[in-house]
């Protein structure tokens, strides 16, 4: 039986996972939960997840969810690849740094931004909130200095989930322009996972869409 992604493509973190998916050769079952829609908190999802939150992975009698734990898992359990996810504790480390990167610091600047515009009626974007995601994307800008990928010169699931948060902002239509590794290293991650524009960048030009149309003139 196929793993089942609960996703909506829409949401960073969880065509994070399903990047993860592609790239570790997995084929999942796709559940798509509408978040505009409110469908997370119907019951049904809720006894899978409590906290109502996608992408959630249900593989035979294993939950789980985070879109970071799930590529985690996909890739230790099925991925072909070991350079996916290292077992090397030093390259499997900086693999877990730049996943918490992107949950601790990259996403959450994405999100601040971007949250109140879709869901509680904001049409701004706010100086004190650009600042935070320019450092971010400075310091993503750093990370790849001298490589091809974020952890190095092989594609990790830290890749996935990080194009999925910078692809998500671009799509809005934040410039990015000054950060030309990120530029090159965006076109890399197209070419190497699988299905990329399918599960990520359609996705993605769909949040960018829904975020520009409640936005006021001239904040981008």
């Amino acid at each position: 039986m196929r793993p089942t992604l609960y996703h909506f493509p829409l949401s960073g973190p969880s065509r994070g996972a399903y990047l993860a998916a592609k790239a570790a050769g997995v084929d999942v079952d796709l559940q798509i939960v509408d978040l505009f829609k409110k469908e997370q908190y119907s019951e049904e999802f809720i006894k899978i997840n409590p906290q109502h939150t996608v992408p959630t992975l249900i593989d035979g009698d294993f939950s789980i969810w985070d879109g970071h734990a799930i590529a985690g898992y996909l890739a230790t359990v099925y991925a072909k690849d070991a350079n996916l996810y290292p077992k090397d504790p030093k390259r499997k480390a900086l693999v877990d740094q730049r996943l918490y990167f992107d949950c601790g610091t990259l996403y959450p600047c994405i999100r601040q931004i971007c949250y109140p515009i879709l869901y509680m009626g904001e049409d701004q974007i706010y100086d004190e909130y650009k600042l935070p995601l320019e450092e971010a994307l400075g310091f993503l800008d750093v990370f790849l200095e001298g490589n091809e990928f974020v952890a190095g010169k092989h594609l990790t699931i830290a890749d996935c989930s990080l194009v999925a948060s910078v692809s998500s902002i671009v799509a809005v239509g934040w410039n990015i322009s000054a950060y030309s590794n990120v530029v090159n290293w965006i076109s890399r991650c197209a070419l190497a996972i699988p299905d990329y524009e399918e599960v990520n960048q359609k996705g993605a030009n769909m949040y960018g869409k829904a975020v520009r149309s409640k936005l006021a003139p001239g904040q981008l």
